[in-house]
């Protein structure tokens, strides 16, 4: 039997899903599962603004979720703990199987 959580923990577990929950830094993520990019090439990759593409990356950095480094001029930037992976692939999972159940519900009625 596992013990209640923590209500300090819960709250920061929270913070770090609250995180989560926007489509564009969801992208970023997702643009950053090939490896390091810098904030050009996730402009390209996501298609969003820069301005809003620094402020996401901003955030995702504060609660650990990227890390960066300089190189001259360039800052790259990297997914710091790939098992953010998991939960989406995991998240990503069941939303289909969900939709996959859904539509044959639809085509049976």
């Amino acid at each position: 039997m596992t013990r209640p959580l923590d209500p300090e923990l819960l709250h920061l577990i929270a913070a770090r899903f609250k995180v989560l929950a926007e489509p564009a830094r969801l992208g970023i993520l997702d643009a950053l599962r090939g490896g390091e990019l810098t904030v050009t090439d996730l402009v390209d990759a996501t298609e969003l603004g820069q301005a809003n593409v620094s402020k996401h990356l901003s955030l995702l950095h504060a609660q650990g979720f990227v890390k960066r480094r300089k190189a001259g001029t360039f800052t790259y930037y990297a997914v710091a703990d790939r098992d953010v992976y998991k939960l989406c692939d995991t998240m990503c999972g069941h939303l289909e199987a969900e939709a996959t159940a859904r539509r044959k519900l639809a085509l049976a009625r």
